[in-house]
């Protein structure tokens, strides 16, 4: 039997046209350097939207040829955001934040033919566009000095001189929702940064997921404050998301420090936010010494891309009313795949057990956990395994990447992560399996270290790697951050960690450092660390 339903494709352009017509009320707010707010209405975007796309087809911008952009969190960016896919284009947001070999390498992978950037980004830019040898034109946001990035090769134009003039209404085209709308690159933590792109009918799906109420419940009375960069896997659809639901979106540019966000989010109120835990850490870091700040509005905070220490959710909620929501995914998922949001009728001491896990997957998303030989093991909280997950917003291959089976078997994507699964589908991740620290033949979980540590008063970020000991293979090494103002030993924080882990788990080697590194998206740089203590840039203490 047939169905009768219409077939009407899932596309970037349905979200644009509903949001800016059935919510055209509703605003993007962007933090600018003098401390105001630039409003725009979701209709404004939507029409400035479409001279952006008459502007790109006038420069040649046809089929699914790929416009990047360089930009951090603001409205032209949501316009590019709308404009790019809904022409038929693909939107390859690139990560400013990479090394220049890394960017260079991403540009010329994906064929980039126009780069949008921001003017505060022009220097970052000049180095590396003359290496990206697909680029023809670069259009510049802000009234900025354009002489760095004029050459013979390239066209040099500012954004408002590019769709000034530019008709408010674009013919946008029927898509298949099979084909690609945006792409995003992995961050290279091995081998070059690989290529996911983002079909039409996975970002809409997405974009409804994050709107369910288990998932990150947006609706159309929110202010959702966007500080996960938007080349940071799309935002983790935020943008998309807003405009479906109607919720308000803030931008904070690139003002990503706890000061101007706490001053932001006490100005605008907004109800929803999303950021890696460093943020947050930071953030808390500031309201401590500045407590007569209130950033109560926020009602959640999507919080991922590394586990997020209990102690900072407990702060957060029982101190300021802020519930912190930890959310898991990657890249290659869209970005969210599981969100931890525990059934209401459970006790909380059971509901805190599960907001420290990574959460249980969100409708539309399996996962599942096998052993080295590929069985799937159960999900009863304490076979450990590799976490594999699919889904209509999963990628299936990497772009112009064969692939060997390393990432992608049997239709399931293999995410290198290790963990378990309990009843409740609710998963807890102990490790990358490259971080896995093997210990006398027993794994030690460099992820569970770290959060126990994070929960000294006086830490304030802590990482832990496997480096090489002769007697047991590998050993932690735990890397500390102390808070300003305060000391600690090794002998203090074993002592602390003694009724919390296996003692054959206390790290023997310390280091302490003012900060630890991070990788372009706010994660600890595990691959950094391992360099410096191998190139002995780290002072190791042994106890």
């Amino acid at each position: 039997m047939q169905s009768t339903m219409m077939n009407v494709p899932l596309t970037t352009t349905a979200i644009m046209r509903h949001g800016a017509g059935v919510h055209g009320s509703a605003t993007v707010r962007t933090l600018q350097p003098d401390g105001t707010v630039k409003v725009g209405t979701f209709a404004e975007v939507g029409r400035r939207a479409a001279q952006l796309a008459h502007a790109l087809r006038g420069c040649g911008i046809t089929g699914d040829d790929r416009v990047a952009t360089f930009m951090w969190n603001n409205q032209e960016h949501v316009e590019a955001y709308l404009a790019v896919p809904s022409m038929g284009a693909v939107l390859h947001t690139l990560n400013l934040r990479l090394a220049a070999e890394q960017i260079t390498y991403i540009g010329n992978h994906a064929e980039d033919r126009v780069i949008i950037a921001d003017g505060s980004l022009v220097p970052l830019l000049a180095p590396v566009l003359p290496q990206i040898t697909s680029v023809h034109t670069v259009v510049v946001t802000g009234n900025v000095d354009l002489t760095p990035l004029r050459s013979k090769d390239v066209t040099v134009v500012r954004y408002e001189d590019f769709i000034s003039g530019q008709p408010e209404a674009f013919d946008w085209p029927e898509l298949d929702e099979g084909t690609a709308a945006a792409m995003c690159y992995t961050s290279g933590t091995t081998g070059n940064p690989k290529g996911v792109a983002y079909s039409h009918r996975s970002t809409y799906l997405h974009s409804m997921a994050a709107c369910l109420a288990d998932g990150l419940g947006i609706g159309a009375g929110d202010r959702i404050l966007a500080i996960v960069p938007m080349f940071h896997a799309n935002a983790w659809g935020l943008v998309y998301s807003a405009f479906m639901a109607g919720a308000d979106l803030l931008m904070p540019e690139r003002f990503l420090q706890a000061e101007p966000l706490v001053r932001l989010i006490g100005a605008e109120r907004p109800t929803i936010a999303g950021a890696v835990p460093t943020i947050w850490n930071d953030v808390l870091n500031f309201l401590e010494s500045n407590p007569s700040h209130d950033v109560s509005s926020l009602g959640l905070v999507a919080c991922g891309g590394s586990a997020v220490p209990l102690h900072l959710m407990k702060t957060f909620q029982e101190k300021y009313g802020v519930q912190i929501v930890q959310a898991w995914g990657m890249t290659e998922t869209s970005p969210l795949a599981a969100v931890a949001r525990p059934p209401a009728s459970l006790d909380p001491s059971e509901q805190w057990q599960l907001r420290a896990t990574q959460g249980r997957p969100v409708a539309g998303v399996e996962l599942r956990i096998v052993d080295d030989a590929g069985r799937v093991l159960p999900n009863d909280g304490a076979a450990v395994g590799e976490l594999q997950v699919r889904g209509p917003w999963i990628s299936g291959a990497y772009y112009r990447e064969e692939d060997d089976g390393e990432r992608f078997h049997d239709g399931w994507l293999r995410t290198g992560d290790v963990g378990r699964i309990n009843s409740r589908s609710f998963v807890t991740l102990t490790d990358r399996t490259k971080d896995v620290i093997k210990s006398g033949g027993e794994w030690i979980s460099s992820v569970e270290l770290e959060l126990h540590l994070a929960g000294h008063p006086d830490v304030l970020e802590a990482s832990v790697v496997g480096v090489p000991d002769a007697k047991w293979q590998e050993r932690p090494l735990a890397v500390i951050a102390v808070r300003e103002g305060r000391e600690l030993t090794p002998a203090q924080l074993r002592d602390f960690l003694e009724d919390k882990v296996a003692r054959w788990w206390l790290p023997e080697r310390w280091s302490f450092v003012a900060e630890v590194p991070k990788t372009s998206v706010g994660k600890f740089d595990k691959k950094r660390l391992r360099a410096l203590h191998a190139d002995g840039e780290l002072a190791v203490i042994e106890v």
